[in-house]
């Protein structure tokens, strides 16, 4: 009869190394949905690209627009830039967070070993 598997934990730097991994695709996917929102409010709306900035930084932060909208475009995109950036922000967070929860059942497996 064969034995069973051992799978053990990864070390904490590999860890680390992971996490780390996952946060600068995640700040990289931020700045890409980011520079997605300012070329829609400089396009739609005509604004500058500092206040494209502000309004697309705000919705992707979940706080709303900072400026009056004018135009029916301009009122659609935002309308799909918010619903895009809640979604976003799951997406973001299970990236984030998979190294994590991987190395929290680990744990859970390793303590259910030791029984």
């Amino acid at each position: 009869m064969m034995e069973p598997l051992q799978i053990s934990a990864p070390s904490f730097s590999n860890f680390l190394r992971h996490l780390c991994r996952n946060i600068l695709f995640g700040l990289l996917l931020v700045a890409g949905a980011l520079y997605l929102g300012m070329c829609g409010y400089h396009h739609y709306e005509k604004m500058s690209w500092i206040d494209s900035f502000v309004n697309a930084a705000m919705i992707l932060g979940g706080m709303g627009p900072v400026s009056t909208l004018v135009t029916d475009e301009g009122k659609l995109f935002a309308g799909s830039y918010a619903l895009f950036s809640g979604l976003f922000f799951i997406l973001l967070m299970g990236i984030i967070l998979v190294p994590v929860v991987h190395r929290v059942l680990h744990q859970f497996h390793a303590a259910k070993k030791q029984e």
